[in-house]
């Protein structure tokens, strides 16, 4: 019979580092709303994808969510964003090859004139950066991420977070 170490020790701290190796990952994505002055949505268009996507990106190893989506918006745009809150966490089921994930949408506000006349994609992932209207820039994304930003469009108003499956609210 193995007895458990006892906690403080090295043997313990081997015994937390072997159960941690084996929980589960989850991949998580941090992406964020703005709105020009003129209430419009800025997308970028991914070199990697086919539609259009919000701003954000891919958490690193030990990243939290805020500090990915900061870290895309300066990498991808050049953006230093406050981030005004979380709008919605989405999680969206396994498919195709990929492995189940958190998504994160925060409130990066209304950029000025200013900022807007600014923008433009600043590494080789994306080719674009435009604002489009609320319904426009909806048609202009996948389904799935399509569901996700129109539940946060709706945060804005109603100021309620939301915990999201696959798109749609729950509770």
């Amino acid at each position: 019979m193995t007895t458990r170490p006892q906690p403080g020790t090295a043997a313990w701290e081997a015994h937390l580092a072997e159960g941690n190796a084996k929980q589960a990952r989850k991949r998580v994505s941090a992406d964020v709303l703005f709105r020009d002055e003129a209430g419009r949505v800025l997308l970028v268009k991914p070199t990697y994808k086919e539609a259009w996507d919000l701003p954000g990106g891919m958490a690193e190893a030990n990243e939290s969510p805020q500090d990915a989506a900061r870290r895309e918006l300066s990498e991808e745009l050049g953006l230093s964003a406050q981030l005004r809150g979380l709008l919605c966490v989405d999680w969206v089921a396994p498919h195709g090859p990929w492995d189940d994930q958190l998504a994160f949408i925060f409130d990066g506000g209304t950029l000025t004139a200013q900022e807007t006349a600014s923008l433009r994609p600043r590494d080789h992932e994306l080719s674009a950066c435009e604002f489009f209207s609320s319904d426009d820039a909806l048609r202009q994304l996948p389904p799935r991420t399509r569901r996700r930003a129109a539940q946060a469009l709706s945060v804005l108003t109603d100021q309620s977070t939301r915990y999201l499956e696959n798109g749609e609210a729950i509770g």
